[in-house]
């Protein structure tokens, strides 16, 4: 039997990936494979608080943008 999953399309870092609806900011990254990095994540141009990427839903046709911290100085 075919998964019945809904799926959505979002736009990250420029390139279309589709999710399950009921995907979160830390979902995502876990699907990246980012978890555990230092990283920034903006939702339509909107920065999100790392502290809310647990919750954080996304719509579809969001256009995210993750930027990863590069220390040094």
């Amino acid at each position: 039997m075919a998964d019945k999953t809904p799926m959505m399309e979002l736009t990250v870092n420029g390139e279309t990936h589709r999710v399950p609806e009921e995907t979160t900011a830390q979902m995502l990254l876990e699907r990246l494979g980012l978890t555990g990095r230092r990283l920034a994540m903006e939702v339509n141009g909107e920065l999100v608080p790392r502290s809310t990427f647990p919750e954080h839903r996304f719509a579809p046709g969001d256009r995210v943008e993750i930027v990863q911290a590069i220390g040094g100085g």
